[in-house]
């Protein structure tokens, strides 16, 4: 097998279990737009252009234009033996076309048109009284158009179109789609599970094809499908060519929708699903929504704003929607992380953005290459965070027994750090918090964080407190200053080392010290774990080590 290539320490870390490794781009949303028609005066200025003059422009003849955009396409639909059915509101479209494919063989083109009414925005004019037209924008039920089509390059693709002038669209691609299109093109074996390769031939190969999606030349092959189906297959509709090149109609595009994956291909199963169920056990106790926030580098609070509405939505989740396949999903805002497994043997990392907006660098397609490479140091840090909490361990062999002990920072002595004191751990557990933060912490965000954890006032927990403590932090190395501002980070290392600090205390002293003083019952042997079996193993060898130490009584 060739060598792997990995870039994160939580695919390094099971490097010798993997078959291949491959990120890929999943699903890509394209809005489609001509900007000339989204203005008053400007859909003015094209109507004049199609028409001649505007006398005619009206509510009764926008809705006569998309009642012949309608007429149209049914009549070619039917001409040409292409099915178009009518949904309703809520009806899962793309379930539709996939049993669709299922059950019927396609050639290239349009082969479904899905149609049902949705909430857009369209032109409601109002005649003055001069007699000119007054354009106002509504949101209104009108008819949309999914058609569904088959492409040599990029596989199956939808475009939605709105049947109402300006005719706005969303041109919807499938990377994988696109991968398996250029695999079969080059001879490459695969097998393929809805959204994923569970099993491949050569995975470098694969890798390399996946890769040229995020590639700056990818931007052309957008542009080209995008161009290629919705002007021949969607728009013609609505504007013959003479219409188009008359009237000027020509689309914009910009990215609005993106998902970003890193699939991780395991040799056995078995190992694949004890991996991620370890996994999501310990980061469902060590993450919390405030440390979900800083994988995404947001320096801002969520606020409401009058315009947009309420504050983002934030969410963690473990859920287990069917046999076999479960889910850590993170939302915060429009960005949302995924850890699931695919397949008997694929463990996929994800990151989706809803509104490229989000990322505030740009929604033009010539934009993409800096948004994907946005969108890969976002699934590198989540990967980064996962393997800190799942994998902690201790540098320093001696950190156990210097963490009580005073220190010098400075020309400042101040006091250890004693894991015993529910105060401490709880610093230590809000530091784990805080370290993905790229800009860093502040003591404030420390002592609010540490409130939070504790359920304490303000008065309880002040500033002045939370800085003593980030000071006993510091002095200890787990905890650093940047620069010469008044925030902090923290190294990886650092953050490895608390994580086992207190999974330590938590997990393995406090339940050991626990079951020696006082046995528990626990359950049946029938009924036992193989972590219960482990705990009474451990139990038992330490009552006869403090016997033969003479530190205790058996019990």
């Amino acid at each position: 097998m060739q060598a792997l290539s990995v870039g994160d320490e939580f695919s390094e870390r099971y490097r010798d279990l993997l078959t291949g490794v491959y990120d890929c781009v999943d699903r890509i949303v394209i809005n489609a737009y001509f900007g000339l028609g989204h203005s008053p005066g400007g859909f003015r200025t094209w109507w004049r252009l199609l028409h001649g003059n505007d006398k005619q422009l009206d509510n009764a003849h926008l809705i006569r234009m998309a009642g012949r955009f309608a007429r149209r396409l049914r009549a070619t639909c039917k001409a040409q033996g292409i099915q178009v059915i009518d949904c309703q509101i809520g009806d899962p479209k793309y379930k539709i076309a996939k049993d669709y494919l299922a059950s019927h063989q396609v050639s290239a083109g349009l082969f479904l048109v899905l149609a049902a009414r949705a909430l857009v925005p369209v032109w409601d004019v109002k005649i003055n009284r001069g007699g000119n037209p007054h354009l106002v924008k509504k949101r209104a039920m009108v008819n949309n158009y999914s058609f569904h089509i088959m492409d040599a390059e990029w596989g199956h693709l939808v475009i939605k179109l709105s049947g109402h002038p300006p005719f706005p669209a969303q041109i919807i691609l499938n990377g994988h789609d696109y991968v398996a299109c250029q695999a079969r093109a080059q001879g490459l074996a695969f097998e393929k599970e809805g959204n994923c390769f569970t099993n491949i031939s050569d995975p470098v190969a694969l890798a390399q094809i996946a890769d040229t999606l995020s590639q700056p030349a990818n931007i052309e092959r957008l542009m080209q499908v995008a161009e290629r189906w919705i002007y021949s297959s969607c728009l013609i509709f609505a504007l013959d060519l003479e219409e188009r090149d008359r009237s000027g109609f020509h689309y914009g595009f910009s990215s609005y929708q993106l998902e970003y994956s890193r699939n991780l291909q395991f040799r056995s199963g078995r190992r694949m699903e004890a991996i991620f169920e370890r996994m999501l056990d310990r980061t469902r106790s060590r993450l919390d929504l405030p440390s979900v926030r800083t994988i995404f580098g947001t320096r801002r609070r969520p606020h409401y704003n009058r315009r947009s509405g309420p504050q983002p939505r934030m969410e963690a989740a473990v859920e287990r929607p069917e046999y076999g396949l479960t889910r850590f999903k993170i939302l915060f805002g429009r960005l949302q992380l995924k850890a699931y497994t695919k397949g008997e043997r694929t463990l996929r990392l994800e990151v989706t953005v809803h509104n490229t907006e989000a990322l505030r660098c740009g929604r033009a397609l010539d934009r993409l290459p800096q948004i994907f490479s946005r969108l890969r140091a976002t699934l590198d840090r989540f990967a980064l965070m996962l393997d800190c909490v799942d994998i902690g361990f201790v540098d320093d062999d001696h950190i156990l027994d210097r963490l009580p002990d005073a220190s010098q920072l400075g020309r400042i002595r101040v006091g250890g750090i004693d894991l015993n004191r529910p105060r401490m751990r709880s610093a230590l557990r809000a530091t784990l918090a805080l370290c993905l933060n790229p800009a860093g912490f502040s003591a404030a965000q420390f002592a609010a964080e540490v409130r939070r954890l504790t359920g304490q006032a303000p008065a309880k927990y002040s500033l002045r407190q939370a800085g003593y403590d980030i000071r006993k932090i510091r002095a200890k190395g787990l905890i650093v200053k940047r620069g010469l501002s008044r925030r902090y980070l923290v190294p990886a290392s650092a953050a490895r080392t608390i994580s086992a600090l207190l999974t330590l205390r938590d997990d393995v002293i406090v339940p050991l010290l626990a079951g020696v003083g006082n046995p528990p019952s626990g359950p049946k042997p029938s009924l036992r774990t193989a972590i219960d079996s482990h705990y009474e193993t451990l139990r038992v060898g330490m009552l006869d080590l403090f016997q033969d130490l003479g530190i205790g009584a058996a019990a």
